[in-house]
């Protein structure tokens, strides 16, 4: 899909990107493509994206793009973070951690390698992935030099023009942390725990110099417009711990990225604005409208949020509840969180799980909106689950192979022969059989 030479050609040449094509009538071939993909009439998600609602991260340089919308209209789509660390993973384990991320429904994944090969890593993710791919670019820059404070403007933007011709669909900038935002954050039980919003912070104060990626807002969105390069406005200032939920940092935070927002689709800029990690379960709603109203509506990609802060090793599922609120609320895009959340740098299946526990959020989202079709898998997973249709219940599950596994593990033998019924009640108390034949009776 999206990888025709004239395509690229075109969009180089003429800087069309996907908000301007639609602020100017044109519904491109990835409009189609998502309104296809979301049961929406094409027109209905040009003027989407024309407001800023919705956006379509498409780099001009990604050719085996399948593009995807996120957005209020759409489905609430789910991010899959991947990458190494400075003492863990490599290129291989990366590789595998993106077909597992993509085979159990990931919409998008973002390569977050800090450790050494980034730029080899990330060129082979972007290769292998025919999902929106989002980057960091602080991470790479920082391992450039020994001391954050040492890092150029020039520098920084450009590893960003560099992720751009590499085919990066969209990027995490910290552009909203400023100077001025710094001493709330130092008031803070777990002050910055954004590791690209604690490096800003750092570069600011040891040099005294307000943040970069502010200052030269219109340098980047220069990049970006040149390859349709969309912006993740990064919550530097998340809260990391409930005790610093909502509080005058986070919001300050949020009131600069309603301001850049409103700046970048002064250029035809495609954004998304991020959102909080750890919010108590009452106040997600009022997170979520707050953003709304600050960022004019443009869609919010939130980190969980996390209901609580005791549940490492299940941070999945702390993460998944607040998920399903958010969603529900108006969020476009849940990151996941998996298991390994706040313990160490996630294995295979730590991404099965996480990547499994925020389909069922944002599914359960979808359900209670009332997205048209969403409950349409759910109807047929019933009525196979009545008849005792175990293979089409596994074609209609999230994660097909996990049931298939306990299912077979636990299935019982009667009188020698495979039951139809599952271990749980046995033939004499299911509840489905015993409510099928009472047609008979």
């Amino acid at each position: 899909m999206n990888n025709s030479p004239q395509r690229h050609r075109e969009h180089r040449e003429n800087i069309f990107t996907q908000l301007r094509s639609a602020r100017n009538g044109i519904l491109t071939k990835e409009m189609k493509h998502v309104a296809a993909d979301e049961g929406l009439e094409p027109e209905f998600v040009r003027k989407e994206i024309a407001a800023g609602r919705m956006i379509i991260p498409a780099n001009v340089n990604h050719r085996n793009l399948k593009p995807i919308g996120i957005g209020i209209a759409a489905r609430c789509k789910i991010n899959a973070n991947i990458g190494n660390s400075a003492i863990s993973s490599d290129e291989g384990l990366e590789l595998k951690k993106l077909c597992v991320a993509l085979e159990h429904g990931a919409d998008a994944v973002m390569d977050l390698s800090t450790g050494c090969d980034i730029d080899r890593i990330r060129r082979a993710i972007v290769a292998a992935c025919d999902k929106p791919v989002g980057t960091v670019p602080m991470y790479e820059a920082a391992e450039m030099v020994e001391k954050i404070e040492d890092l150029t403007v020039d520098q920084l933007m450009a590893v960003i023009e560099r992720h751009a011709e590499q085919g990066v669909d969209f990027i995490t900038v910290h552009c909203g942390l400023l100077r001025s935002h710094i001493p709330l954050a130092q008031k803070r039980v777990t002050g910055i725990v954004s590791r690209g919003g604690a490096l800003l912070a750092r570069w600011m104060k040891k040099r005294g110099e307000e943040n970069p990626l502010y200052t030269n807002f219109d340098r980047l969105l220069e990049i970006c417009r040149k390859h349709d390069l969309s912006l993740s406005l990064g919550d530097g200032l998340r809260p990391g711990c409930l005790a610093d939920a909502s509080d005058s940092a986070q919001f300050a935070e949020l009131e600069t990225l309603g301001e850049l927002t409103r700046k970048a689709w002064e250029k035809d800029v495609q954004v998304m604005v991020e959102g909080p990690g750890h919010i108590p379960f009452d106040q997600i709603e009022f997170n979520i409208k707050k953003q709304i109203e600050l960022c004019n509506g443009a869609p919010f990609y939130v980190l969980g949020p996390l209901v609580t802060d005791i549940a490492a090793g299940y941070d999945h599922i702390a993460s998944a509840i607040g998920g399903t609120m958010a969603a529900y609320a108006g969020a476009s895009m849940l990151c996941y969180v998996t298991p390994k959340e706040h313990l160490g740098l996630p294995a295979e299946e730590d991404v099965r799980q996480g990547v499994i526990a925020h389909k069922i959020a944002a599914h359960a989202a979808d359900i209670a909106r009332g997205r048209k079709g969403a409950r349409e898998r759910d109807d047929a997973l019933s009525r196979a689950r009545f008849a005792l249709d175990w293979e089409r219940q596994f074609e209609l599950l999230l994660d097909p192979k996990r049931a298939r596994e306990y299912w077979e593990s636990a299935r019982p033998e009667v009188s020698g022969l495979r039951s139809q019924v599952c271990s749980m009640c046995g033939p004499k108390f299911c509840a489905m059989k015993l409510s099928r034949e009472l047609t008979d009776l």
